[in-house]
């Protein structure tokens, strides 16, 4: 309504009037800042025509955001792990399935304070296949006890994610399809 007022040359309650008047909805401030952040529309493509080797990706990386994602973020689409064959399943549906950029998707990397950051950050950009400038600043975080942590998680835990609420809407939807048909 600011920039329609904007680009009358009139007030804001004057458009509100008339969205009144005529019965035009208005959209609320999250869809409205959602078209601000994507004015070509939504940078997905979910493809439905998939092949055999696409089903394959399309159920794992359900199954792998039903185990290891985010759902407590009502906009992030986020899955964290320490095995990169699992993240690059759900890199690979997300690029692949989703149709989303590569330069939408975000990674991050956690490690411990005495994991080598130069060594951790070319290890998961080597498993991705990314810039290794594509993590930022390693999260470093105190030894958690005793023991063989390092044979675990030698090169940190890795997320990956994409800033979509209508992305996160439609994977939590498509679980709740699968929760549907086969819970029981």
């Amino acid at each position: 309504m600011v920039d329609i007022a904007k680009l009358l040359k009139c007030s804001e309650h004057k458009i509100v009037y008339w969205m009144m008047k005529y019965h035009i909805a208005r959209r609320s401030r999250s869809e409205a800042s959602y078209v601000q952040q994507n004015p070509n529309g939504d940078p997905f493509n979910i493809q439905t025509s998939l092949s055999p080797e696409e089903q394959k990706i399309f159920w794992l990386a359900l199954g792998i955001y039903w185990g290891e994602g985010n759902k407590v973020s009502p906009h992030v689409v986020k899955v964290t792990n320490t095995d990169p064959d699992l993240l690059r399943i759900f890199q690979s549906f997300l690029t692949k399935i989703c149709h989303i950029s590569p330069e939408k998707i975000s990674y991050s990397i956690v490690a411990f304070h005495d994991n080598n950051s130069t060594v951790v950050r070319s290890y998961w950009a080597n498993q991705l296949q990314i810039s290794p400038e594509k993590f930022g600043k390693i999260v470093q975080i105190p030894t958690q006890g005793r023991g063989t942590y390092k044979k675990k998680s030698m090169y940190g835990v890795c997320m990956i994610s994409v800033s979509n609420i209508k992305l996160k809407a439609w994977i939590l939807k498509q679980l709740q399809n699968l929760k549907n048909a086969w819970v029981v």
